[in-house]
């Protein structure tokens, strides 16, 4: 297998501790780290993607189906 493969199959199964992907933790790690950054305020998605993509390479249509998944809303609603 090479590293490129690995690499894309652990992309896509979830980890056994939490069932996260890799990409998932990554987002939520970063909307954790700009929220501190804010004081708590929300993180606008144009900002989250920015950041999002120094970590991986995903379209901005790709963020939403992880940020739908992972229950993040954009109206301020839990």
């Amino acid at each position: 297998m090479s590293p490129e493969q690995l690499d894309t199959l652990l992309e896509t199964i979830p980890d056994v501790r939490d069932g996260l992907t890799r990409t998932e933790r990554i987002i939520l790690y970063v909307v954790h780290e700009t929220q501190r950054e804010r004081k708590g305020r929300n993180v606008p998605t144009a900002m989250l993607y920015g950041r999002v993509l120094e970590y991986v390479n995903l379209s901005e249509a790709e963020l939403h189906v992880y940020l739908d998944r992972l229950g993040v809303r954009g109206d301020g609603r839990p």
